[in-house]
């Protein structure tokens, strides 16, 4: 997302910025207030904010930004290179000087690609279990990945760690099942010792050849098994 009062301005990074594989200009806000509602409405990856604008400065808006859930990357564009200092306490993933370099600008967004201070520090609680619960995360090598509590259809723990398998796939967690279930004790329920479902996605309950049940599941193939032990405190829930 570009923030610049000069819409020529704008203009000249949107033409460099398409050039770039993989990297496109989801949005634009030509002052501080607008953009933070941008930013807010369309989750961009990066921001290249202008310093100087009108009512609220890019130092401002960038302060607000680090305190969102989940901040984007914030590269300060500028004229003015008496703020390089503040930009860096501003915890700014780059700073580039007018007229912008194509060059300067592609190593800049290569750099924002990594996660910025203000991402690890933001999802800091939710990496180690005490964060609020709207979300999972990983650190994953190409950067911190995140999926929603309602993508999820069961978390299964295997030796220290935990898969949490989604709509889209399958991310490894650090957080234990025991830490999941107390948080999230409304909407998943534990129906085995490596297994912890989530109630909405749960179609039925069946039994197996050998006696033993499962559970299916929209969305996935694989069933999920029930220990002997939760069995009826599965059923009872189910068929409440």
């Amino acid at each position: 997302m570009i923030v610049d009062d000069e819409p020529l301005a704008r203009e000249r990074l949107r033409r460099m910025i398409e050039t770039f594989p993989g990297h496109a200009v989801i949005g634009e806000a030509s002052e501080g207030r607008s953009a933070i509602e941008r930013v807010s409405e369309l989750a961009p990856d990066a921001v290249l904010l202008d310093v100087h604008m009108p009512g609220m400065d890019g130092l401002q808006v960038a302060r607000e930004l680090a305190n969102t859930d989940l901040p984007p990357a914030v590269i300060f564009i500028t004229a003015h290179s008496e703020h390089a200092l503040s930009a860096h306490n501003s915890q700014a993933d780059g700073y580039l000087l007018k007229p912008v370099r194509r060059d300067d600008l592609a190593a800049a967004l290569a750099r924002a690609r990594q996660p910025s201070r203000a991402q690890y520090s933001a999802l800091a609680g939710q990496l180690d279990g005490r964060g609020p619960m709207g979300y999972v995360s990983a650190r994953t090598r190409d950067g911190i990945e995140r999926v929603a509590i309602r993508d999820i259809l069961y978390f299964w723990a295997d030796r220290k760690y935990t898969s949490a398998f989604h709509l889209h796939g399958e991310l490894l967690i650090e957080q234990s099942l025991a830490t999941l279930e107390q948080s999230l004790a409304e909407n998943f329920m534990r129906v085995h010792r490596k297994a912890l479902v989530a109630r909405a996605h749960v179609t039925a309950l069946k039994y197996n050849s050998d006696g033993s049940a499962c559970l299916t599941l929209r969305h996935v193939a694989t069933t999920v098994p029930v220990s002997r032990r939760r069995l009826a405190e599965v059923r009872a829930l189910l068929e409440s």
